[in-house]
């Protein structure tokens, strides 16, 4: 066995880890889709006659540049062929959107994502739905929050694997960020409320986790209604 992994270093000064390229020839083959489970580490290593701390370093930058997702208690899957942040053509020149109208294109077209993402989602789709569902509920202050819920619902329309709906959604986004809906986000925020929407957020995971598309689309609705109403008074 390969006990010396570390990266070569080419003439260019470019240093390249073999353990790392072995894994992307993997990664790049044809019949290894988005969503494909990957072997273990252990078999990874002795397929590539490599230490499993050298598959564990690599798998650790395949997964940092977004190429992986690692599940805990269920295995390492192959995420999207394009970077999430990589989607969309181009920057778009965002509009002045008042909160009510960016809440009511929400309204509108959220609820209609989920019979969508019970057809077309992988398991690296449901884990980025989760990552930004368990940093919204860890954030320690409302900046680091606002982004996580941002990007809980951003990540909703990522799983539609719809590059239309998924740059539409982005404008909704990145909208957000305005500082009329960041006012009113955060004069309407409260312990109890962040509390209720983090509730509703599991609600709709869960929802999703069980391909119940039925379900995950009124668990979105009740959210948005709940977000509105505090948001609008109705």
């Amino acid at each position: 066995m390969i006990t010396n992994n570390a990266p070569e270093e080419t003439g260019q000064g470019v240093r390249i880890d073999p353990v790392e390229d072995r894994l992307e020839d993997l990664l790049s083959k044809p019949e290894v889709l988005p969503g494909t489970r990957l072997p273990t580490e252990r078999a990874l290593a002795e397929d590539l006659k490599v230490s499993r701390s050298a598959v564990r370093r690599a798998m650790a930058r395949l997964e940092a540049q977004g190429k992986v997702v690692r599940v805990i208690g269920s295995g390492t899957y192959v995420a999207d062929a394009a970077p999430r942040e990589t989607r969309s053509a181009g920057p778009v020149e965002i509009e002045d959107y008042s909160p009510r109208e960016i809440m009511e294109a929400r309204m509108l077209l959220e609820p209609r994502f989920a019979s969508l993402i019970v057809m077309h989602a992988n398991k690296a789709d449901i884990e980025a739905v989760r990552r930004a569902f368990t940093e919204s509920e860890r954030a320690a202050d409302f900046v680091t929050f606002e982004y996580w819920d941002g990007q809980f619902h951003q990540m909703l329309a990522d799983a539609t694997h719809n590059r239309l709906i998924i740059d539409l959604f982005r404008i909704i986004t990145q909208s957000r960020d305005s500082a009329e809906w960041g006012e009113l986000k955060k004069g309407s925020i409260t312990a109890e409320r962040r509390e209720l929407y983090s509730q509703e957020h599991g609600r709709i995971l869960d929802a999703l986790q069980s391909r119940n598309a039925r379900l995950a689309e009124k668990a979105i609705e009740t959210h948005l209604v709940t977000v509105r109403q505090n948001l609008f008074g109705a």
